[in-house]
């Protein structure tokens, strides 16, 4: 069963991501602004785990090869487990919980323009030559709702000063977990390892 869910953790994380968009359709036909925009943000996640590995795909190439590991297809698709579980935490607890705890939401638009960011920042670090990294239109399209989400946040006096604060910590704190998940899976990995590579990759000569 393991083996089964490493293998397919893709096609497993979008089956529930979309049975979730589903039965909110069926069951819950009334949902607040806040959902809705969590509703589309679950789409175009689902959409951006396609794009970023499958079609094309080749976004965890690009990474193995910063990491400068020998990564087996196993546990690159194993490691579509552990994002899952992080992105289906990133849209169901402000989904339930946004509107009374608008830090949610605002962890999830960060994570959102993190998104669109590391997407175009990646062109310089892999040294592409195409303005494109795998992944990347679904990003932006992602970083774009992010922005008009906390746009409305704003004008509508949605949340306080902490909501804003501590809804980046929120997302960095989740995504902290997600990547130590992850770096154990490579094996032999640190994070005091990454500052290292990310300036190797950026000093290399064209």
């Amino acid at each position: 069963m393991w083996k089964f869910m490493k293998h397919y953790a893709l096609e497993i994380y979008t089956v529930i991501a979309m049975l979730l968009i589903v039965l909110v359709a069926v069951c819950m036909p009334e949902l607040t602004v806040i959902q809705k925009f969590v509703v589309i943000l679950s789409f175009i996640y689902i959409l951006h785990e396609w794009e970023e590995g499958h079609y094309p795909g080749g976004f965890l190439d690009l990474i193995t090869q910063m990491l400068q590991r020998d990564i087996d297809d196993e546990t690159k698709r194993g490691s579509r487990l552990t994002t899952g579980v992080f992105l289906l935490t990133m849209t169901v607890v402000p989904f339930f919980f946004g509107d009374a705890i608008p830090m949610f939401v605002v962890a999830m638009a960060t994570f959102s323009l993190f998104e669109g960011f590391i997407h175009i920042f990646g062109i310089r670090i892999f040294r592409l030559k195409k303005f494109y990294t795998p992944g990347m239109v679904t990003a932006e399209i992602q970083a774009v709702i992010a922005i008009v989400l906390i746009v409305y946040l704003a004008v509508n006096h949605i949340g306080a000063w902490y909501d804003y604060v501590c809804g980046p910590f929120i997302f960095l704190a989740c995504f902290a977990c997600m990547q130590r998940t992850l770096m154990a899976m490579v094996g032999g990995l640190h994070y005091s390892d990454m500052p290292k590579l990310i300036k190797a990759q950026l000093s290399k000569k064209e």
